[in-house]
């Protein structure tokens, strides 16, 4: 039996304001104590903040650790042994048994049971299936068997396979799990350390519950995972890591989409923000913009939308710089931060409108701040980001936006708002203008922008627009590793004649016909031609309707595509 020679420690670290970040012994960073409703000058003593008398609940943390290592699967020791199986490693000789060397040595150690219960329950390796054992005559208690498909290559299937072991374990209230795959001899060995990052990442994520909102909460019965047969040693280490970091990202961003609208506001999910900025100091500043320093910035446009709330704006300002070395690239990620959208006078109403979840409007802004989160613990060299949200809420009140009324962005151009329901572009006008201001040379923005996105490429796909064929390559190249899928569309021109107004330089939305191209080209006004700007229109993938909780989605490919950036 080989030693482990590979482990880290990941914890889910509740902090008092049941916000859940990843740690380690190996440096993964917690928050310290906080609470959303600490009493700050960014949160004005709000009634609202308190509206319903909702907090969310502080949880112990439960501690996952992952180890590498190469024992022999027959041998391992533990509760469950999850095989990843492709269809293909499912086929047997002429004696009906496995081909596979891993399954049938697992096989001949069951006299057959492996076999035998896999031809009973029909399991085929297709993508979805599992089914699970319960034996004598190895070292674990029960074997499970995870279906791949045909050609497991990419990392959300692996990811995938990472999510459905900890379901299995969930069902079987299993302590400790060991994944393998039964066909990893011809990975190499980079292809290793980037399926044991897949792995890692999908079985942290399966393993998070948001419990914060129940008044009851169970606790996780997984308590240990090993991988085997992908090697040992430090790169893995490092990957597992990795994959802690960005884990941790994206378990805070989910947070931030899931809380509601009645805990967080613009000024806690500022608070939020500046926690980031404080828990990082060694490469995070801060700076948080109120209604009347925007007002001094011209930003007419982003507080033309926040005018009808009583819970006032914030405009989010962090900055990355590294902890040695010169900047070599300069980059801004800006994200929609609209807390709520009721859709002001132009509310949302009738079947599909899904008012009740525009809690989720701000996942653009989940995304960036997951990202400024895995980058204060990862550390990247060589580049310096900002990350820019203006934060507000969209409601309806005698101070507010109306249909007609004529709004100044800050770079000077004018907007007739002829709906008030596209709102999500008039904030994002005034932080691109700020984001080019900070002299960056690339820009990605992320929005839940329009349902004609969501109409075109479904839940699970996000759009992605830009005029830079160079800067789309990389955020594509980002998104494969991620795992997270983006589908490039056009920016057609000539649809910009639907946005024109008599009274304006512009209107804010063109209608139906095309409706995320011409969101996207009204964005492109507000962006420097000197500096490339890439959109992610997201409104698809932010939430998991299945599940009913937010994906945390945007998180990984920001993270790598600011590494890849990166010395």
């Amino acid at each position: 039996m080989a030693a482990i020679a590979s482990a880290i420690v990941i914890a889910f670290s509740k902090s008092s304001s049941s916000s859940l970040f990843l740690t380690s012994r190996i440096r993964f960073a917690s928050f310290p104590k906080r609470s959303f409703h600490s009493t700050t000058k960014l949160m004005s003593q709000s009634r609202y903040t308190t509206l319903g008398l909702t907090h969310p609940t502080n949880i112990e943390a439960p501690k996952i650790s992952f180890s590498a290592t190469d024992v022999d699967v027959t041998e391992w020791k533990g509760d469950i042994l999850a095989v990843g199986v492709t269809e293909k490693d499912l086929t047997r000789d002429a004696k009906s048994r496995f081909e596979n060397s891993i399954l049938n040595k697992i096989d001949l150690k069951l006299d057959g049971l492996l076999s035998e219960a896999s031809s009973e329950e029909d399991f085929s390796g297709k993508v979805g299936q599992s089914t699970v054992v319960r034996i004598k005559g190895l070292g674990s208690k029960r074997v499970g068997l995870i279906g791949l498909g045909q050609l497991p290559s990419t990392t959300a299937l692996y990811k995938g396979l990472g999510e459905a072991v900890v379901a299995v374990a969930k069902s079987a209230q299993a302590s400790n799990v060991a994944i393998v795959l039964a066909s990893s001899e011809g990975l190499s060995s980079e292809s290793k350390l980037s399926t044991a990052y897949a792995i890692a990442s999908g079985a942290v994520l399966g393993l998070f519950e948001d419990q914060r909102y129940k008044s009851e909460s169970k606790k996780p019965a997984v308590r240990s995972i090993d991988i085997i047969g992908l090697g040992t040693g430090p790169d893995l280490e490092k990957k597992l890591k990795y994959a802690g970091d960005v884990s941790s990202g994206i378990i805070f961003g989910r947070e931030l989409v899931n809380s509601p609208a009645n805990v967080l506001t613009p000024g806690v999910l500022a608070e939020e923000a500046s926690k980031v900025a404080s828990t990082y100091s060694d490469v995070f500043t801060a700076k948080i913009l109120d209604a009347d320093q925007c007002k001094e910035l011209k930003m007419g446009s982003y507080l033309g939308v926040a005018a009808a709330s009583a819970n006032p704006p914030r405009f989010i300002h962090l900055t990355y710089k590294p902890p040695s070395g010169s900047v070599k690239v300069k980059l801004a990620l800006v994200g929609k931060g609209l807390t709520f959208d009721s859709g002001g006078y132009n509310i949302k109403t009738g079947p599909g409108c899904s008012i009740e979840l525009m809690k989720f409007d701000m996942g653009g802004s989940a995304a960036v701040l997951g990202a400024a989160k895995a980058l204060g613990q990862i550390k990247p060299l060589g580049v310096e980001v900002h990350f820019i949200v203006a934060a507000c809420e969209n409601m309806i009140s005698g101070t507010g936006m109306r249909p007609g009324d004529v709004v100044t962005a800050s770079n000077g151009k004018t907007i007739e708002v002829n709906n008030t329901d596209a709102e999500g572009r008039l904030t994002l006008a005034d932080a691109l203008v700020y984001a080019c201001n900070q002299g960056v040379e690339k820009i990605i923005d992320l929005a839940t922008l329009t349902g004609a996105c969501v109409v075109a490429l479904g839940p699970s796909i996000a759009g992605v627009f830009s005029p830079n064929d160079e800067l789309v390559k990389e955020v594509l190249e980002a998104s494969e590793v991620s795992g997270e899928k983006l589908w490039r569309l056009p920016i057609e021109e000539s649809y910009w004649e639907s946005m024109k107004s008599g009274v304006a330089d512009m209107v804010n939305t063109g209608g139906r016909p095309g409706g995320s191209i011409t969101a996207a080209l009204f964005l492109k006004q507000f962006v420097d031609e000197k500096v490339q700007w890439l959109h992610i229109d997201m409104a698809g993938p932010v939430w998991n309707d299945k599940k009913r909780s937010a994906t945390g989605f945007g998180v990984s490919t920001l993270v790598e595509w600011v590494l890849k950036n990166s010395s």
